[in-house]
């Protein structure tokens, strides 16, 4: 088939090379103009592990290509998706102003009258969007066309298997013409016991947002009954292992860290209280999972200040930190608890050193020379009194604890991933401080 897609983030450009790689002719349309220089030279702007292969590959042999002019992106292709940013407004809600721009070019350029084109909204929309849109664009042209809503279900660090081997696809559609097309377009990726699911637009764009809260509380529920352990002096691996082999319950996203961020939970949940509250109704679990969430951020920092003896005993020290990215395998640092920590402890007066695989460009942008940015993970701990961990990187899971006890000046560590065994760790002379763990 030929594809459009409008967009060329994160959401935007896995859509697009995954279904560039499976046959499709895939036209990437996106405004900013250095962005599509950079994808054409091969320059990826974002780290997701796979994804620079699959974009060489696919654009040497002429199924992907990247313009700026929607005119031209779109002009052959039978469906179009639309996976521009909807960013967190003011209110709380999702800002829609990049769909609507999108539709009101692409309601100029439908010309088409005997194959009218699918319009898909990939992006993570309010419920009602996709009628929004239809009314708008049918203002502007008397062309015919259909609108779908089609939501993603990626995890970055993992978007390219989710892409090709995922556990359901969801579109919302008002024909089953317009179901059996898009059926049609991701078959070579729907193993024989992954539903294909077809419901209406406003169903579709619910289900996007219910997963992502859902996952949320499950979060937000371990990092509270962690905090219940510790102050018990209960260990939380051990409580989860014991409800996590309940099948009823699970294991999946039941690990007490340091709090959720990125780009999708945060702003999901709070659009999820908003349109609650345009319906005059209160959304009192995806408040506190809010609440609770924010101020999860702040375990990490209360530890440490509270084993230097209040904030001004950080005056003056070094805390070295590792990751910064809000998980592994990415370099999204958007609503990461590292830059929660990073502000209290430069708020306190101490020096701060730093090192994650991956989002380090990406946290100098916003500190520049204020904190120190190491290439290694050892070399951040020379004359740091404390290590603190905020991502779990592989890398950072099996150490040298000698090297590690030897370049600290204190060998102390704040572990806000629960990676090492805190027995192991006060054998090997450390003091050590964990989340949910006495």
């Amino acid at each position: 088939m030929k594809i459009a897609v409008i967009g060329t983030g994160y959401v935007g450009l896995v859509q697009g090379t995954c279904l560039a790689d499976s046959g499709n002719d895939v036209v990437c349309v996106d405004k900013v103009s250095e962005k599509i220089e950079r994808l054409r030279r091969g320059e990826i702007p974002i780290y997701e592990p796979g994804l620079t292969e699959l974009v060489l590959r696919n654009s040497k042999d002429g199924r992907l290509r990247f313009t700026t002019d929607l005119a031209e992106g779109i002009r052959e292709a039978e469906i179009v998706f639309i996976a521009v940013g909807t960013p967190q407004g003011d209110d709380g809600g999702a800002d829609l102003s990049g769909v609507w721009a999108v539709g009101e070019q692409l309601a100029r350029h439908l010309d088409d009258r005997d194959h009218p084109k699918i319009i898909v909204v990939k992006s993570t929309v309010p419920v009602g969007t996709n009628a929004e849109l239809g009314r708008r664009i049918s203002m502007l042209t008397d062309v015919p066309f259909h609108v779908a809503s089609n939501p993603e279900f990626l995890k970055e660090g993992a978007a390219i298997d989710d892409f090709t081997k995922p556990d359901r696809v969801v579109v919302g559609v008002r024909s089953p013409e317009v179901a059996e097309k898009l059926h049609e377009l991701y078959a070579p990726f729907l193993r024989t016991d992954r539903p294909f699911l077809v419901m209406s637009p406003e169903s579709a764009e619910m289900t996007k947002y219910v997963a992502n809260c859902m996952l949320a509380v499950k979060i937000s529920f371990i990092n509270e009954m962690a905090n219940l352990c510790e102050a018990y002096g209960a260990d939380i691996n051990d409580v989860r292992r014991g409800i996590g082999h309940d099948q009823r319950i699970g294991f999946h996203f039941l690990h007490p860290g340091v709090g959720y961020g990125g780009s999708c939970f945060p702003k999901d949940v709070r659009a999820m209280i908003h349109m609650a509250r345009s319906k005059q109704m209160s959304s009192r679990m995806m408040e506190a999972v809010d609440e609770v969430n924010e101020a999860q951020k702040h375990v990490l920092p209360r530890k440490i200040i509270e084993f230097f003896g209040g904030p001004e005993g950080l005056n003056g020290k070094t805390i070295a930190l590792w990751g910064l990215a809000f998980k592994p395998k990415t370099d999204d640092i958007r609503e990461a608890p590292s830059l929660v920590l990073i502000d209290t402890l430069l708020a306190a007066g101490a020096s701060v050193r730093v090192h994650d695989p991956e989002a380090m460009p990406n946290v100098r942008a916003i500190y520049g020379d204020r904190i120190t940015f190491c290439d290694r993970p050892y070399g951040c701990l020379e004359q740091a009194d404390a290590l603190a961990i905020a991502t779990e990187w592989n890398e950072f899971r099996n150490p040298d604890f000698e090297i590690m006890r030897r370049l600290l000046n204190r060998p102390v560590v704040f572990d806000g991933r629960n990676l090492y065994d805190p027995e192991k760790m006060t054998e090997l002379g450390f003091t050590y401080f964990g989340i949910g763990r006495s």
